[in-house]
């Protein structure tokens, strides 16, 4: 068998294979009498028609379609092996089937043009004295107090208030009935929908329609007052949109919230600490270690994007999709753990679309990860098996559920590696470190993944 190998753009190999004339004159024959021994023609016993009826009762363009396929399947895999082709995924026909099959002729030799996806070829460009900008993320105190604060709000009591007016932070219940401004300025019908009895609202800014709470501010209990108010354009009711109304209401409570003392009791309460002061030294440690990672993860990021310049990679179609593949597995498995419908979230056109918009991410991260991968060869960086089973077990305890030990490991040894490298590129590299959305501002570099709340319930 004769293959011509030609280099193709998208890290794929070009092959024109030439099958010789005997084999494509044993491999018409044997499909000839597979065929007849499997095809029931009436008149004749099973796999005892003549020839010649067997070729009428088929047709001979579908006998042919058939030696020309097994020719190519048969052919391409022996061709493969025989150039040692490090080929990955499918093949793709670059032959016209039909054109192939109206020219085979089983006395002659079959030739046909093939292509197959190969790794790409990786040229390092400069991975090491490069000069990288990172965001640093600090340790900032009043996210302490913040946390603190929001756990306050959660434990508030409301309690009732009857010798001042309502102000800015409090729960009232209200009454009010929305109309339409006459063209005398007077009122008009009443609005649809905008009429409510014994209504709760926190007084915030921003809640409910613009002026609404800044108009019930100052109000006394039992006091009627009418806004006149102006509905956003953007107002659900689009006949309503832009209009001005004339809203009553009348204050029937007022609540203040009384926020539980930062004391030992609300430490016990809220964490299985049993004092403010150990609370408090848990949540900066979780705090400071959460400023670290950032800045550690935008340190990696700023040094994957610089290499990423400097790299040239010619992505097969092949590793693409597989990746795309893996980026909508994990979607899924995000969409299910949200307690969502799988099948009613990924229909055909939504997938397709997703499928789309992965892209580009999977694109980076094939050249983030093989980036890594050539200079961890290239500078001898390796993980240990004790290092591999550590984490293993690691992520084993976090699932709780069966998983692949092949593919785990698999995981765990690209991931390590990658960890390792990074850390490495670290060390060879001038590291600059920049405030906190400065290179954001720029358009430079991706803001920092964001991370998770420090949990007032978990140990430092």
């Amino acid at each position: 068998m004769k293959v011509t190998q030609e280099k193709l753009p998208a890290s794929q190999i070009g092959l024109e294979i030439e099958i010789p004339a005997e084999i494509t004159k044993f491999t018409y024959e044997k499909v000839i009498t597979e065929i007849a021994q499997n095809t029931s023609i009436p008149g004749f016993r099973k796999g005892k028609a003549p020839r010649a009826v067997v070729l009428q009762r088929i047709g001979v363009d579908r006998i042919k379609a058939a030696v020309v396929d097994e020719l190519i399947s048969d052919s391409l895999k022996k061709a493969i092996e025989q150039e040692s082709i490090p080929a990955i995924g499918n093949y793709q026909l670059r032959s016209n089937f039909e054109e192939l099959v109206q020219q085979f002729d089983p006395e002659k030799p079959f030739v046909y043009r093939a292509a197959v996806d190969v790794p790409p070829e990786v040229n390092l460009g400069q991975y090491t004295g490069l000069h990288i900008k990172a965001e640093e993320v600090k340790y900032n105190p009043e996210d302490v107090d913040k946390l603190l604060r929001e756990n306050q709000e959660k434990m508030a009591t409301f309690v009732p208030v009857e010798n001042r007016p309502a102000q800015m932070g409090d729960i009232v219940v209200i009454d009010f009935e929305g109309r339409k401004k006459a063209a005398d300025n007077g009122e008009g019908e009443i609005l649809p929908n905008f009429t409510a009895k014994e209504y709760q609202l926190e007084l915030r800014e921003g809640k409910f329609i613009p002026g609404f709470v800044e108009g019930i501010v100052g109000m006394n209990l039992e006091e009627t007052k009418k806004l006149h108010l102006s509905l956003p354009e953007d107002y659900p009711q689009k006949d309503l949109a832009g209009k001005e109304v004339v809203v009553t209401v009348t204050l029937k409570e007022i609540k203040e919230k009384e926020l539980p003392p930062l004391d030992d009791e609300f430490a016990k309460e809220i964490s299985e600490f049993q004092t403010m002061a150990q609370l408090r030294e848990s949540l900066e440690k979780q705090f400071r270690e959460k400023a670290e990672n950032e800045t550690k993860y935008n340190i990696h990021n700023a040094i994957v994007e610089e290499l990423l310049k400097h790299t040239q990679i010619d992505l097969p179609k092949t590793m693409i999709e597989e990746e795309v593949q893996s980026i909508l597995l994990r979607t899924a498995s995000q969409v299910q753990s949200y307690g969502l419908d799988v099948k009613r979230f990924f229909t055909k056109e939504m997938i397709a679309r997703m499928r789309e918009n992965a892209k580009p991410e999977a694109s980076r991260n094939l050249h983030a990860h093989i980036i890594l991968q050539k200079i961890a060869e290239k500078e001898g960086i390796t993980v240990s098996e004790e290092e591999i089973k550590a984490r293993c077990e690691e992520i084993r305890q976090e699932l709780k559920d069966d998983v692949d030990e092949t593919k785990l490991e698999q995981y765990v040894k690209s991931e390590l590696t990658a960890e390792k490298t990074l850390q490495w590129l670290e060390t060879h590299n001038q590291i600059e470190l920049v405030p906190q959305g400065s290179l954001s501002k720029e358009n430079s570099q991706p803001q920092s993944e964001s991370q998770s709340q420090p949990n007032p319930e978990t140990e430092g």
